[in-house]
């Protein structure tokens, strides 16, 4: 395993070269905004223009098509929610051609950050091949808050000539980025295990929390004595806060884990690997995600619990 290397920047990856990036939410605004500091000149693409358009305001180029952005960009960082996305964002919503690959020049790069079954990205990998198209699995973590400032943490694999033509890119973006291995795959399964201790760590803090709340502890005083004991945890930290300041405004939503723990288990199931607490965590996020609370940030995973009153927003 690698993190960054020192080599030399080639051609397309150097200050000033056009690199595109679609996908402008919680994550994807960060690092193209991580992109322009490092000089690049920075083409986005988000299917609500209005936001494309804010983000060029200060400085970025909006492309109107996904084709438009491949054609003009020797490097292309995609930062959409799944799968099923990233192949609309290439080939088109209906595999008709309509998306960036149909464009992009032989020996560009195409830069994976979703959370994916590592199967479909080494077939990914395979099927951009046949295009002359180079790919990095490179699905991240950190934060909002880490993208926007560079210091989140990208789990990549690639071939040395997908490295070296991105290469200086992804340390833009990331103050940490792993190389895990010379083809797709191994950046997904790590962040894939990544998801498993992220989802389990969320679920339980909105059980101790709910806990607390049920026997009549103060959870003010309950999440500072937490946060400064050996139970606590970076999730139990961030997360309870949402759940104390009653703002569940998705910065992660509870689909999303739905989603990835649902990766966790199917890529332990393939080998008969068991794994009680993910599944218990899934069937956590499931019951929350039916119980309406989909689209509400994953803290909300507490409000499956019963004959608790959870804290309220302050009044104005």
């Amino acid at each position: 395993m690698n993190e960054k290397s020192s080599s030399s920047v080639p051609l397309g990856a150097h200050a000033g070269a056009a690199v595109g990036v679609i996908g402008l939410g919680a994550m994807g605004s960060g690092m193209a905004a991580s992109l322009r500091r490092h000089g690049s000149n920075v083409h986005v693409f988000d299917v609500r223009t209005e936001v494309a358009q804010a983000f060029a305001q200060e400085g970025g180029v909006v492309c109107a098509s996904l084709a438009e952005l491949g054609a003009q960009c020797q490097v292309v960082v995609s930062v959409v929610v799944n799968a099923a996305q990233t192949e609309s964002v290439l080939f088109g919503p209906h595999n008709d051609g309509k998306g960036c690959a149909a464009t992009m020049a032989p020996g560009s790069v195409f830069v994976m950050c979703s959370t994916v079954d590592p199967n479909w990205s080494v077939a990914l990998e395979a099927r951009l091949a046949q295009l002359g198209i180079l790919y990095i699995d490179a699905p991240i973590s950190g934060g909002a808050a880490k993208a926007a400032s560079g210091q989140m943490t990208m789990m990549t694999a690639a071939t040395p000539a997908a490295y070296a033509a991105a290469g200086p890119l992804l340390d833009a973006m990331a103050a940490k980025v792993y190389r895990l291995g010379d083809c797709a795959g191994a950046g997904s399964k790590v962040k894939i295990i990544n998801q498993l201790l992220a989802g389990v760590h969320i679920a339980a803090a909105a059980e101790a929390m709910a806990l607390g709340l049920r026997e009549g502890v103060d959870v003010a005083a309950l999440y500072e004595v937490i946060t400064h004991s050996a139970g606590n945890s970076w999730m139990f930290e961030n997360r309870m806060a949402h759940v104390l300041a009653a703002d569940y405004t998705p910065l992660s939503a509870v689909d999303i884990f739905v989603k990835d723990l649902g990766l966790v288990l199917d890529m332990a199931r393939a080998s008969k690997f068991p794994l009680p607490l993910s599944s218990t965590a899934h069937q956590m996020f499931m019951q929350a995600s039916t119980a309406g609370f989909a689209r509400e940030d994953d803290s909300a995973v507490i409000k499956i619990f019963p004959g608790i009153e959870l804290p309220k927003k302050p009044a104005p």
